[in-house]
């Protein structure tokens, strides 16, 4: 890191600083957030306060510094985690403007059952059911640049309505049980409050199967292009624009548009080796078995890839019509681009590396590996103008590179 990032550093954490407010926490978070961007192989509490610490004899008193800092202290996550994106998105707007906000979630792989929030689970991350907690996340992405804002940890049954897992855990009594959907809810609303420059939502099918989901988006000025499930019922629009009687699953009218060979070959990115392309198919339609009045035209987008031997992806988008087939495409796929940003997080920041069991000692962490990755986006920015950034980015290379 030269001088001039030295210098953009400190003041960062001087703008986090004026959030966190007393003078010890200041000096606990810049402690914290350097053992995440070290290069330390693990980047839980106690390795952090190892490497920080040269005499060995003030390892134990810095390790519990810092496990005050994540644990007990008492500061704002929203107010840190607000402070980082603003610091990000004004570098990352000042060259291109906001296009999609993407939901998402992600695994933390445990041993134990004493985590908060652990317990078997189906996560994207091993692709499996594993031991994990899970993370929702909400992240805003421009053409060539993407910045996770804010992240809710999922407690399932067994932990939320737990009176003695709560206690031990530390779980606030305003948390109660909520599902992915609703973490996700909660974190768009706060990022509406806070002025972030709206995009279109993109979300996986565990998203949008929800029709209350997709209606709560609409109802905060939101368009979305949201996965769907095989089974969702739509209703074809006809040459006016009227929806017809008969309902009928996205399968199905697929089968019928694929016998009529309506599908069509489009590429929407050149990959590192290969053109990413496929077949797809467009039609106008609204949900079926959702209240007239909130029905509104949107347009599903069926994906079939080759060699399978039905279509691998749905999507309803609310987006009023005048985009391409191509435009509609590569919108979707930005999705995809979040799981980059989890392999950053964890590998590099250590997102997945917190060894404590407690509620706010987890959204602490979190925190500071937001701070992080907020400082590194926008360094990137400044080095990577939009041109250079596109004609690299088919080249995967470290966060911190």
């Amino acid at each position: 890191m030269n001088a001039a990032a030295v210098q953009r550093l400190e003041r960062y954490f001087q703008q986090i600083g004026e959030v966190l407010g007393e003078e010890s926490r200041r000096g606990s978070f810049a402690l914290y957030a350097m053992g995440l961007l070290g290069e330390g192989e693990r980047k839980s509490v106690e390795p952090i306060a190892a490497r920080a610490c040269p005499d060995p004899e003030r390892v134990d008193a810095m390790h519990q510094r810092l496990l005050h800092f994540a644990v007990d202290s008492r500061w704002s996550d929203r107010e840190v985690r607000r402070q980082a994106a603003r610091y990000a998105l004004e570098a990352m707007t000042r060259r291109e403007s906001v296009e999609a906000w993407i939901v998402d979630d992600t695994g933390f792989l445990k041993q134990g059952k004493h985590s908060v929030g652990v317990q078997r689970q189906y996560t994207g991350s091993a692709g499996k059911v594993a031991n994990c907690q899970i993370g929702v996340s909400l992240s805003v992405a421009t053409r060539t640049e993407h910045l996770p804002l804010d992240f809710e940890l999922y407690l399932p049954e067994c932990w939320a309505n737990d009176e003695a897992r709560r206690r031990e855990a530390r779980i606030p009594a305003e948390v109660s049980f909520q599902t992915k959907p609703q973490l996700a809810l909660r974190m768009i609303e706060r990022a509406v409050v806070d002025g972030v420059a709206p995009g279109v939502l993109l979300a996986d099918s565990a998203y949008g199967n929800s029709s209350d989901f997709r209606a709560r988006l609409r109802a905060l000025g939101l368009h979305y292009a949201v996965a769907v499930a095989a089974q969702t019922g739509v209703r074809l629009l006809d040459a006016k624009g009227r929806p017809r009687k008969d309902a009928q699953s996205v399968s199905d009218l697929a089968w019928r548009i694929h016998e009529r060979g309506g599908f069509r070959r489009c590429t929407w990115r050149q990959g590192t080796q290969d053109a990413l392309s496929a077949r797809f198919a467009l039609r106008r339609v609204v949900a079926a078995g959702v209240p007239q009045r909130e029905q509104e035209p949107l347009t599903l987008l069926i994906e079939w890839r080759d060699g399978e031997p039905e279509p691998a992806n749905y999507f309803l988008i609310s987006l009023p019509e005048g985009r391409t087939k191509r435009q509609l495409i590569r919108l979707v796929m930005q999705r995809w681009r979040t799981e980059r940003v989890y392999e950053d997080l964890k590998g590099e920041l250590g997102l997945d590396h917190y060894e404590g069991r407690r509620y706010p000692g987890w959204h602490h962490h979190v925190s500071v590996a937001l701070c992080c990755y907020a400082f590194l986006v926008a360094e990137r920015t400044r080095r990577f103008p939009p041109s250079a950034r596109r004609a690299a980015e088919a080249h995967a290379q470290p966060l911190s590179a």
